[in-house]
């Protein structure tokens, strides 16, 4: 499925293309599932930087070897990866992929293929973005947006860490109610009461050592005002707004500090390190990937318009 144009949901169009040719530092995947992600949307939109069409879309996937995996990676091993793939060169919403090896990461026993097709680009942003934040068991976390990809990863991975608090919040009542049913019990209902006023009512006052808002906009605007003394807020997202407005007071009284975070331009080392803890936690339950829908992959229109403009709670997956 590849954007023929950078026009919206019309420049997706069905293609044939080649089996990709595998190379000394490529292993052929045959895909069989494919996140979908808001970067596909800001693609699709013409509004990423360094993107050309044509191009196939696909940041993540999960999928088969079936060539060039050496022993590391053995022809049927299940794997999972994220990468530059659907960004900068054709992605995961295809049947087949010619995969950086160094990219690949084996999927858990305990975990299917559409679960895992979700997993790479939301938990390891969300554990990279924890590590820079120098997080350690007994932190406060906040990570808004419950929901989506980024918000429900870090909340589950602070909370497998031993943070004293991993908080999230949302703007629907609906989702607070299935986030308390699927167990998520500190997350601030923004239908009901402000996130500020939420965060020290859960923290008795104190507020979050860590941010790592995915959101942007107002929502950052707002977290920036709970940060505890010498808290960190990480900006990695804009699916509400590239902009906002802060009171640099909210920096200037706690002494706090906030960053930005660029998956694509982290070192290797960082990434390993992450997929360490993560199939770890996996393996043990402690983090399991909610999937909203899945959808085949010839409606890939559909898929993208369902996460962006259904707001779904968990992952949109395509199945190849």
């Amino acid at each position: 499925m590849r954007a023929e144009t950078f026009s919206g949901y019309e420049g997706l169009k069905l293609v044939e293309l080649p089996k990709p040719a595998v190379t000394n530092a490529k292993v052929l995947v045959r895909i069989t599932a494919a996140g979908v992600t808001p970067l596909d949307h800001t693609i699709l939109s013409g509004k990423f930087h360094g993107s050309k069409a044509p191009l196939v879309l696909g940041n993540e996937g999960a999928g088969v070897v079936e060539q060039g995996g050496g022993t590391d990676f053995p022809v049927g091993s299940r794997v999972m990866f994220f990468g530059t793939y659907g960004a900068f060169e054709d992605g995961t919403d295809s049947e087949w992929v010619a995969v950086r090896k160094e990219d690949l990461c084996l999927i858990p026993d305990n975990v299917d293929d559409v679960s895992a097709a979700g997993i790479p680009v939301a938990y390891l942003t969300a554990q990279v973005a924890l590590t820079l934040a120098d997080f350690r068991a007994g932190k406060t976390v906040l990570a808004p947006a419950i929901g989506g990809s980024i918000g429900n990863a870090v909340t589950q991975l602070a909370r497998a860490l031993g943070a004293k608090h991993a908080m999230s919040s949302t703007t629907n009542h609906t989702k607070a109610e299935q986030a308390k049913a699927l167990g998520f019990n500190e997350v601030v209902d923004t239908s009901l009461e402000k996130l500020g006023d939420g965060v020290r009512r859960i923290t008795s006052g104190y507020g979050a050592d860590i941010v790592i808002d995915g959101i942007g906009g107002e929502v950052l605007s707002e977290a920036l005002g709970v940060l505890a003394l010498g808290g960190n807020l990480t900006t990695l997202g804009y699916s509400a707004s590239r902009e906002t407005t802060i009171d640099v007071t909210n920096l200037i009284v706690p002494q706090a500090s906030i960053r930005g975070l660029n998956m694509f331009a982290q070192p290797k080392a960082s990434i390993r390190a992450a997929w360490k803890v993560i199939v770890s936690l996996l393996k043990s339950g402690a983090i399991k990937p909610i999937v909203a829908k899945t959808f085949p992959l010839v409606e890939a229109v559909d898929a993208l318009r369902y996460l962006i403009e259904g707001r779904p709670f968990g992952r949109v997956v395509l199945k190849i």
